[in-house]
């Protein structure tokens, strides 16, 4: 677990020990940039992104994905509401794994549900972060 409250090199990558199961929470926080455009969370495999989640703010959404096998399926950018994250302020992220989507929260508020695409959550082992950010915590 790595728990630093410094800022973070990106891009940034974590082994997930035992890779994901139901009730596992991945906790990202960190302050978008002044002059942000995107950045992106992803849970990985050693082949394949899982999970991508991907706040645009050159197209003010947040795009949701998976890549298997170097191709990207279709995206989910639908939200409840508008863009949760905004520039120049800090964020905390959180997903939580169920055993048929991802939950994710945005500063404690449900912000969507994706469901999973690949399957073998025990196979999704490691966390990539990068983008304009600065990244402060990260909890696996």
């Amino acid at each position: 677990m790595d728990c630093c409250k410094t800022a973070h090199q990106l891009p940034y990558h974590a082994a997930i020990p035992g890779g994901l199961y139901p009730s596992k929470v991945i906790t990202v926080s960190g302050i978008v940039l002044e002059n942000a455009q995107r950045f992106s969370i992803n849970l990985c495999t050693e082949s394949d992104i899982a999970f991508h989640l991907n706040p645009r703010f050159d197209e003010n959404t947040v795009v949701r994905n998976t890549q298997i096998q170097g191709s990207w399926g279709s995206e989910e950018r639908w939200l409840p509401f508008n863009m949760t994250f905004r520039r120049g302020y800090s964020f905390k992220v959180e997903i939580i794994c169920q055993a048929h989507c991802y939950m994710v929260f945005v500063d404690g508020q449900h912000l969507l549900e994706y469901a999973h695409r690949l399957k073998d959550l025990s196979a999704i082992s490691h966390l990539e972060v990068e983008g304009d950010l600065e990244l402060t915590t990260v909890n696996v």
